[in-house]
C-alpha cells in the first residue's frame, strides 16, 4: 500500500529583495561600458543591493517571519526549517540556528534542519532534503520550511553588475498547489573550479567566466537529456515543448535566453530530420560538447526558439531583470515571476520545469505541475494572492547613483566579518563622514552601527551591532520607506 502522502509541494512561497538599487544604464555609463552591454549584452535592467545594515541573518529573519504573518502560520505546525545560502558569516553556528530565535517565542525546539551549501544550489538542496523528510519514516505529520537566500556582491570588474540580492522562503507539505513531481529528476555533479569562494574575509567570489559559461550550459545538457530518459521509462516523451513553462537558474537574462536556445539545440541533436528543425538543419552531425561557445550555432538556434522563450521563460525573469541574481533564490524568484506575470487560468494545470545550478558544481532539473483549480477558496489562488504586492514593492525601492553604490560596496568589503562593529547604513546628507568612519571602524569589535534605518522596507530585520565577541543582534523596523533617488 502506499502511504507516502500525496502531492507533496509548495504550499506558500514568500520573496524579499532590497529596497535599495542601482539603474543598470546607469552603471554602464559609470563603469565606462560601452552603452546596452549590461541592459542588452546581459539582460538586466536594475540590480538590487543592500547597506551594511543587513547582512543574511537579517534577511532569513526577516523573510520567514513575513511567511509566517502573511500566511497565518502555527510555529507549532513547522518540524523541518532548512537554510540555503552560500553566504557565510560564521564557519560553525548555521543561519537555521539563529532563525529559531523566531520559534522559542513560543517554545518551539522539536524542528530539524541546518544549513546546505554549494554556491547557487543550496536552496534546491534544500528543497530535496524538506520533500525527502515528508515522505520518509521520520516524518509526524508537521510542515518543513526551505530557505534560500543570498547577498551577490563582486569586486570591481566585468562580474560586478551581475550581482543582486534576495531571499525566498516557502512551506512545503502535501496537497500542495505546486506539486513536486515525484520520481522525475535528474543531477549532475562534478568537480570544477568555475565560481568558488576561498577567501573567508571577503564576500567576493573567485570566478572564471568562460568555464562558468561552459560548466553552465554542460550540466543543463547532461540534466535535459538524463531526464528525459527517465521520462521515457514512465512512458513519457520529453522535448522542449513538453513544458509550459521553463525556468532556469539566472546568473544573468540573457544566459537564460541562449538556455531556451540549448535546450532546442539537444532536441535537434536528438532528431535533426524532423520537419519543425528545417530552418537549422544546415548544423546536423555535430556534437554537443563542442558548440559552447560556438557563435552560429548559437544565433541560429535563439532566432528558433525565440517564441517559446517568448512564451514559456521570459515571464519568469521579470524578478530577475529588475534585482539581479539572487544565487540560491534565484530559481524561484523566477517561479514567483511566473506566477505573479500571467493570469491564474492561464497557469493553472501547467507543467513547469526547473533547472537548478551551482557552481563547482552541482545542478538538478525537476518539475512542478500547478492544480488545475484556482477557484477563490483553492491553496493556488491563496498562495497567488498573497504575492499580489510583489511588484509594487519593487516600484518603491530607493535608486541609488552609481557612485554611492561602489561606495557602498568599497564599505562592505573593508567592515566584512568586523567586530565589535555598528552599520553605517546610507544618510545621502553624511555620506563622506559615513564613509570615513567606516573606514575607521573597519573590523572593529565591539562596534554598533548608526545607519539610517528609513530606507529600509518596514517590516524588515536589520543589524543593530557586532559585539567584540563577533555576536550579532537584530532589531526590526516598522517604519515608513523614504522613497526618491539617493
Amino acid at each position: 500500500m502506499n502511504t507516502w502522502p500525496e502531492n507533496v509541494g509548495i504550499i506558500a512561497i514568500e520573496l524579499i529583495f532590497p529596497s535599495l538599487y542601482v539603474d543598470q544604464t546607469q552603471l554602464e555609463e559609470f563603469d565606462g561600458a560601452s552603452t546596452g552591454k549590461y541592459t542588452i549584452g546581459l539582460g538586466q535592467q536594475r540590480m538590487g543591493f543592500c547597506s551594511d545594515l543587513e547582512d543574511i541573518n537579517s534577511f532569513c529573519l526577516t523573510v520567514v517571519q513575513k511567511l509566517i504573518e502573511n500566511n497565518d502560520i502555527n510555529l507549532h505546525d513547522i518540524g523541518r526549517l532548512e537554510v540555503g545560502t552560500e553566504t557565510i558569516i560564521d564557519k560553525s553556528k548555521s543561519v537555521k540556528s539563529v532563525l529559531m530565535q523566531l520559534f522559542e517565542k513560543k517554545e518551539c525546539y522539536d524542528i530539524e534542519g541546518v544549513d546546505t551549501t554549494n554556491a547557487c544550489y543550496g536552496g534546491t538542496a534544500a528543497l530535496f532534503n524538506a520533500i525527502s523528510w515528508i515522505e520518509s519514516s521520520a516524518w509526524d505529520g508537521r510542515y518543513a520550511l526551505v530557505v534560500a537566500a543570498d547577498i551577490a556582491v563582486y569586486a570591481k570588474g566585468s562580474a560586478r553588475p551581475t550581482g543582486g540580492a534576495g531571499a525566498v522562503a516557502m512551506l512545503i507539505g502535501p496537497n500542495a498547489p505546486l506539486v513536486i513531481d515525484r520520481g522525475l529528476r535528474a543531477s549532475y555533479m562534478r568537480h570544477a573550479y568555475d565560481f568558488y569562494k576561498p577567501d573567508l574575509t571577503s564576500e567576493y567570489p573567485f570566478v572564471d567566466g568562460k568555464l562558468s559559461i561552459q560548466c553552465y550550459l554542460s550540466a543543463l545538457d547532461n540534466c535535459y537529456n538524463l531526464y528525459k530518459k527517465k521520462a521515457e521509462k514512465k512512458g513519457i516523451n520529453v522535448d522542449i515543448g513538453y513544458f509550459d513553462a521553463i525556468l532556469f537558474h539566472t546568473p544573468y537574462c540573457k544566459l537564460v535566453q541562449k538556455s531556451v536556445a540549448r535546450l532546442a539545440l539537444n532536441d535537434f541533436v536528438v532528431n535533426p530530420s524532423d520537419p519543425k528543425f528545417k530552418s537549422v538543419s544546415s548544423f546536423s552531425n555535430i556534437k554537443l560538447e563542442e558548440t559552447y561557445f560556438s557563435r552560429d550555432i548559437e544565433k541560429a538556434f535563439i532566432n528558433y526558439s525565440n517564441n517559446i522563450f517568448e512564451e514559456k521563460t521570459k515571464p519568469s525573469l521579470f524578478i530577475a531583470s529588475q534585482v539581479g541574481n539572487m544565487y540560491t533564490p534565484s530559481i524561484y524568484g523566477g517561479l514567483v515571476s511566473l506566477l505573479i506575470s500571467k493570469n491564474m487560468s492561464e497557469i493553472a494545470g501547467n507543467k513547469v520545469g526547473l533547472f537548478s545550478y551551482g557552481s563547482g558544481l552541482a545542478s538538478s532539473m525537476f518539475s512542478i505541475t500547478i492544480t488545475s483549480d484556482y477557484s477563490d477558496n483553492s491553496p493556488l489562488h491563496k498562495l497567488i494572492s498573497k504575492l499580489s504586492a510583489t511588484k509594487s514593492l519593487l516600484a518603491k525601492r530607493i535608486c541609488i547613483v552609481p557612485e554611492k553604490f561602489s561606495s557602498m560596496l568599497d564599505l562592505r568589503e573593508k567592515n566584512c566579518h568586523k567586530a565589535p562593529y555598528e552599520p553605517v547604513g546610507i544618510v545621502p546628507e553624511k555620506f563622506s563622514s559615513m564613509l570615513d568612519l567606516r573606514e575607521k571602524n573597519c573590523h572593529k569589535a565591539p562596534y554598533e552601527p548608526v545607519g539610517d534605518i528609513k530606507q529600509l522596507f518596514p517590516g524588515t530585520y536589520y543589524l543593530t551591532k557586532v559585539d567584540d565577541m563577533h555576536r550579532r543582534s537584530y532589531s526590526r523596523y516598522f517604519g515608513t520607506i523614504i522613497n526618491g533617488n539617493s
